[in-house]
């Protein structure tokens, strides 16, 4: 088997894609684009090659993005939000028999690292927003409603032990931030606030200490080797 094209490994080997963004998060409007995400499984004989198959390929379509499985696994074992919000999207337009094994170790992905990596992601975000408030006056108010719905989203995980992305009866309060009809000092609390109750939450949260790496190894290995029986190499 050579080098396949990237985009072509998206088109012939995704096990699992779905939309994220506005529209996963409840908070879609008429002007919301749709960012699709997936995940494609390399056939293994492209690994016995000097050149790899790509970690990650950008399209073919617009506001498309996909991970091949290996990578996504690592990264959502590291509580990577982005990858674990990508695992919990409500929409699927794809889906394989592996894609489905893949989904139904999502809990093995979660851990207590949610909270660190949650929160040191909004605190780089945060950091953006209040850069652009001494030098515009105004945050980038799109911006801020994703921060805080993120905020929301690793409270509840850490009080719950499940993580759950739509917005719910939050939209609109989350909208008419969007729409800059709440003031920065008030949206800046909001944050505070909400990562207090997530370091409040951290201290008794049902999360395990550590995501259950065995089970998702022992996938990842029987998917590699179920891929190699079935695609021969070139001679």
């Amino acid at each position: 088997m050579t080098p396949q094209d990237p985009h072509d490994l998206v088109r012939d080997h995704t096990i699992y894609s779905c939309v994220m963004g506005s529209r996963a998060f409840g908070l879609a409007t008429d002007a919301s684009d749709t960012d699709r995400r997936g995940v494609y499984l390399a056939p293994t004989p492209l690994f016995w090659h000097f050149e790899k198959p790509p970690t990650h390929v950008d399209g073919p379509a617009e506001e498309q993005f996909s991970w091949e499985l290996e990578r996504f696994c690592e990264l959502a074992l590291r509580a990577n939000p982005n990858i674990l919000e990508c695992l919990h999207s409500p929409l699927v337009e794809h889906i394989t028999d592996t894609g489905r094994e893949l989904l139904s170790l999502r809990e093995a992905f979660l851990s207590r690292r949610a909270h660190e990596t949650f929160v040191r992601y909004a605190a780089g975000q945060r950091k953006k927003l209040e850069t652009d408030v001494r030098t515009h006056g105004a945050p980038r108010w799109k911006h801020a409603m994703h921060l805080l719905r993120l905020l929301v989203s690793c409270r509840d995980l850490l009080r719950t032990g499940k993580l759950t992305i739509d917005v719910g009866p939050d939209r609109e309060s989350l909208l008419a931030v969007k729409r800059g009809e709440v003031p920065w000092p008030e949206v800046d609390r909001r944050m505070t606030r909400l990562a207090a109750e997530a370091q409040e939450a951290a201290t008794h949260t049902p999360l395990p200490a550590e995501p259950d790496h065995a089970r998702v190894e022992d996938f990842l290995i029987r998917t590699r080797r179920a891929s190699a029986l079935e695609t021969q190499p070139d001679h």
